[in-house]
């Protein structure tokens, strides 16, 4: 009986994961119809609509939505900055995301309460806030892996906006071609791309298009690249040479980190020398001899 409530609580978290891993791949209604109103990316036909992952994320949704208000759980916008900062931005994400806050929990008092024998209620409690808390360190993984992506992938959508520019395409033509050339490579950022395009044809200023992607990036280097493309709007500077300036400037500031951090290998390696590979070479020189020297003062007290 313990084994198969066991298997079943197994069963139900894969289920769970499954399904969060479906629903937040997908994209929402919302930006579905951006796209087929802008009518500048080609959408595979799964996506022309909201599609089963957007009705399964409706459906968690409806039955988690009364669930959370119960228990005191608010969307806030907080939450939902940070998921579009992970690259989540569909409605039922943050309905997904306190999904698992609820129910992460109680999978680890079951498996803490049929599976460990002694100390049950500490292991009960630990396991618990350990699952109440595993999401939002997901959550910030997430945030921080996508925001690399993003930094790393930049030098090259720059060189593809150059040569873009320099085959006489306009700005914002060269956005829409480099996002959907970088949608393989580089998703994120061409995803980035795309929506600035999408938010200039719903009405907003191209500076202030701009200006959100760099909200939404929250990176350093996406600022400094809004920055230079708003200097070039409004001074009239050749937009290409200052797009290949910023490139090597990218490129050299990523060589120069890379032998920062290869300075810091001989000292980051102190530690495993002294605490490993020291310890195993002085038992392996000098154990012959202690044991040598110990049978020879044996004899001699003998």
């Amino acid at each position: 009986m313990t084994g198969f409530i066991i298997a079943l609580a197994v069963t139900f978290l894969l289920g769970l994961a499954l399904v969060v891993v479906l629903v937040t791949t997908g994209r929402s209604p919302v930006s579905v119809r951006l796209m087929k109103v802008a009518g500048t990316v080609a959408l595979p036909a799964e996506e022309r609509g909201p599609g089963w992952r957007g009705r399964l994320g409706l459906l968690i949704s409806g039955v988690t939505a009364p669930v959370r208000r119960a228990l005191g759980f608010s969307a806030n916008t907080k939450l939902v900055r940070s998921l579009s900062l992970a690259g989540y931005r569909d409605p039922e994400a943050v309905e997904i995301f306190y999904s698992a806050k609820m129910v992460a929990p109680v999978l680890g008092a079951l498996i803490a309460g049929f599976i460990i024998r002694q100390d049950v209620f500490f292991w009960f409690v630990m396991i618990s806030a350990v699952g109440f808390v595993l999401p939002d360190l997901w959550l910030t993984s997430a945030i921080t892996r996508r925001r690399k992506r993003i930094s790393l992938s930049l030098p090259d959508a720059l060189d593809l906006l150059v040569i873009c520019m320099e085959a006489g395409l306009g700005l914002d033509q060269a956005l829409i071609r480099v996002g959907n050339e970088l949608k393989i490579s580089h998703p994120d950022l061409a995803d980035e791309f795309l929506m600035v395009n999408l938010e200039q044809r719903t009405g907003k200023p191209r500076i202030d298009a701009w200006r959100s992607m760099a909200e939404r990036t929250n990176l350093e280097v996406v600022r400094s690249f809004v920055h230079m493309l708003v200097q070039t709007e409004r001074f009239g500077t050749p937009i290409s040479r200052s797009l290949s300036v910023f490139a090597d400037s990218l490129r050299t500031k990523r060589k120069q980190q890379a032998e920062q951090m290869a300075a810091k290998t001989t000292v980051k390696l102190v530690f495993p020398l002294v605490l490993f590979i020291f310890p195993s070479m002085f038992i392996v020189l000098l154990a012959p001899a202690v044991i040598t020297i110990s049978r020879s003062l044996g004899k001699f007290f003998q």
